[in-house]
């Protein structure tokens, strides 16, 4: 699996972004216009074929791989990439609320990782690895334009469970000095021949949201049989190159690094500035109109 970096990064700062709203209401007609065509979907859903499945609680509901992209990449105006099986999202899901959050689901067939050291890190340890390798990473970010990106400690401490097979943790991030900071809430289900991903794309404020939904994204997804992780074959299927650690490090940290493997806290801080760039976008057009004795109609 390739962990996608967003290549251009002008939205980030908040006056960049107000510089590419030209046209606030026409922005915002598209990005209802494509709000609307989004499908969403309850019941059984089958990911990858029949490699895993979602069983929706209610409350919850399933957008498919294309529609994830209409919002992660038309919507929230994220770098495309083809490789979300889909998310799931709460029932009263608004993809152009400034209170969305959702839980992306890909996969990684990096092959069977091997958790004989869940239970002897100390991640306390760990993240100090981890906010050590976020500074070291930031000497690049900043070369080639990015803000800094910092690591500010647990959100949540890595659980797993053995008999299960599921792990969850969660990281505070702050980019730059954007006030807003980024939840970085991470599940992984692994499996015979991989992992199946799911990232939260929210802010802090949504942490306590996401943290009640956990035992429920939880118990919705997982892999189908023949596909757990009970079904592995020793000296038949492929064997990853790493355990827990280096999975709670970043992804694959030992493949891409943990600059690239953490993504996700960049799609969901874009996606934030974005929003806030239109709202205040849309008060200076109406109060430059008012200044030139115009009016504008409210637009809700």
């Amino acid at each position: 699996m390739k962990y996608l970096l967003a290549s251009a990064f002008a939205l980030l700062l908040p006056c960049a972004a107000l510089c590419e709203v030209t046209d606030p209401a026409a922005h915002l007609a598209e990005d209802r216009a494509l709000a609307n065509s989004i499908h969403y979907e309850s019941g059984t859903i089958k990911l990858n074929g029949d490699m895993a499945t979602v069983e929706l609680k209610p409350g919850y509901r399933f957008v498919n791989a294309e529609d994830t992209g209409k919002i992660l990449s038309g919507i929230w105006h994220n770098p495309k990439q083809n490789e979300a099986l889909g998310m799931v999202v709460p029932e009263d899901f608004n993809p152009l609320g400034g209170g969305a959050w959702a839980v992306v689901i890909t996969y990684t067939d990096d092959g069977y990782v091997k958790d004989e050291d869940a239970g002897k890190i100390n991640y306390g340890d760990l993240m100090k690895r981890i906010q050590e390798g976020t500074q070291e990473a930031n000497k690049t970010r900043v070369e080639n334009g990015y803000p800094a990106m910092e690591v500010i400690g647990w959100a949540e401490t890595p659980r797993y469970d053995e008999t299960t097979h599921k792990m969850y943790w969660a990281k505070e991030i702050k980019f730059g000095t954007h006030p807003v900071h980024t939840l970085n809430y991470n599940i992984r289900i692994l499996g015979r021949s991989g992992v199946l991903v799911l990232n939260a794309v929210a802010s802090m404020q949504e942490l306590a949201v996401v943290r009640k939904a956990t035992p429920n994204l939880l118990a919705m997804v997982d892999f189908s049989p023949g596909h757990r992780y009970a079904d592995f074959k020793e000296g038949t299927d492929k064997v990853a190159t790493y355990g827990i650690a280096a999975l709670v490090l970043g992804g694959i940290a030992a493949k891409v690094g943990l600059f690239k493997a953490l993504w996700i806290g960049i799609l969901a801080l874009k996606k934030f500035i974005i929003i806030g760039a239109i709202a205040v976008a849309r008060y200076a057009k109406k109060w430059w109109n008012k200044i030139r004795g115009q009016t504008t109609p409210e637009r809700t």
